[in-house]
């Protein structure tokens, strides 16, 4: 896996990561939907689809710089996506939903198929 490659998979995965966890927040979960109570189910379902994704953000970055410098790499990237996270649910929360919800399961799909390919 090259690096580039890596770091786009690591950064689409931090981004849909960190939309969840902010959508799992009352305070944006009402920007994005108009409503003024985040169901409890669904704050715990954001929560959980939350944590895969950004654990699935390490393992490009480990791949293409090892251990120590993937580690950083992978900080770097969690980084990165919370902030953009936040300029675009900021600005237009509905299209940073429609971006996390099209990210994350390509990022996914495309990290399940390169690890096919390397067996």
């Amino acid at each position: 896996m090259s690096a580039w490659h890596a770091s786009l998979l690591s950064l689409a995965l931090a981004f849909a990561g960190m939309a969840a966890l902010a959508f799992a927040m009352e305070r944006h979960y009402a920007q994005l939907t108009g409503a003024h109570e985040l169901p409890s189910a669904r704050a715990r379902q954001l929560r959980c689809l939350a944590l895969p994704l950004l654990m699935a953000a390490l393992f490009p970055c480990v791949w293409a710089w090892g251990a120590t410098v993937g580690s950083v790499a992978w900080l770097g990237f969690l980084s990165a996506g919370a902030l953009g996270c936040a300029a675009m649910i900021s600005a237009t929360p509905r299209w940073a939903a429609r971006t996390a919800s099209v990210a994350g399961p390509v990022a996914v799909l495309a990290l399940a198929w390169t690890v096919g390919s390397w067996r």
